[in-house]
């Protein structure tokens, strides 16, 4: 089965070179099948001419060009609008992912053969590495009212990496999330929709260049928008979109 790794890419001059070399090498290592695409989401740096360096020596990358709008969420939706693979994950420019964690969750996704694989940052066996401290409380606290109001145990909803079938991305369409609370929106309609996931682990390292592009205080109400709007899906629209036959939404988080 093929692995697609989508990145969206703002002016990561700093990191996108080694960020995709050590993804590529790693993944040839163990042998899995894939395809890298890089997002350029409208940068003005150095990103366009390292991308088109690296992919002279990276057979399996490929870069396209998001045209305006710009954002995160617009660049995501332009990878998964041309991805080739099986299955899809969702992979930071700045190396804040590990490729040790993708490998892990595509053989997961292979061999227990289910929908997604979301990652948590929050279990034992998970690694944060320099989470700012009042990003930690929000976090948290957003998660927690997600877990609530969804009545569901996954507590990092949030998390950008995660991976999921083909027909789990063609299942959750249409995609509305224009910018980072996009990472909201493609797991809580895959659980609402009956899609089959389960939950590992994973590290988080924070970025050692450039700047972060989540801009909190900007994102507060739309978080708020498509969360509400997943909500919604699941107690008025009567399961209209969910899969037939439905699937087991809430496994158990494994190890």
């Amino acid at each position: 089965m093929k692995l697609s790794v989508v990145i969206p890419a703002h002016n990561e001059e700093g990191c996108i070179e080694s960020t995709v070399v050590q993804l590529s090498k790693y993944l040839v290592k163990e042998a899995i099948p894939h395809e890298i695409i890089v997002v350029d989401d409208g940068s003005t740096d150095q990103t366009p001419f390292i991308l088109e360096k690296i992919s002279g020596f990276i057979p399996e990358l490929r870069w396209v060009k998001n045209s305006a709008p710009n954002g995160f969420g617009y660049a995501v939706r332009c990878g998964l609008s041309c991805f080739s693979g099986d299955a899809v994950a969702i992979y930071m420019a700045d190396a804040s992912d590990t490729p040790e964690d993708l490998a892990r969750f595509y053989k997961t996704f292979t061999y227990q053969k289910v929908d997604c694989v979301f990652g948590t940052r929050w279990e034992k066996q998970s690694k944060v590495v320099d989470y700012p401290w009042f990003k930690l409380i929000l976090n948290r606290l957003v998660n927690r009212f997600i877990q609530l109001l969804f009545g569901i145990r996954y507590n990092d909803v949030t998390n950008a990496f995660k991976l999921y079938s083909r027909r789990t991305i063609k299942g959750v369409e249409p995609i509305l999330s224009p910018h980072f609370n996009l990472t909201v929106e493609l797991p809580l309609k895959a659980i609402v929709r009956g899609y089959s996931y389960t939950v590992l682990p994973n590290t988080w390292i924070n970025r050692k260049t450039g700047e972060s592009k989540l801009k909190i205080k900007e994102m507060g109400s739309r978080y708020l928008f498509i969360i509400l709007y997943c909500f919604i899906e699941k107690w008025l629209s009567r399961g209209d979109y969910r899969i037939s036959p439905p699937k087991e939404a809430e496994p158990a988080i494994s190890a």
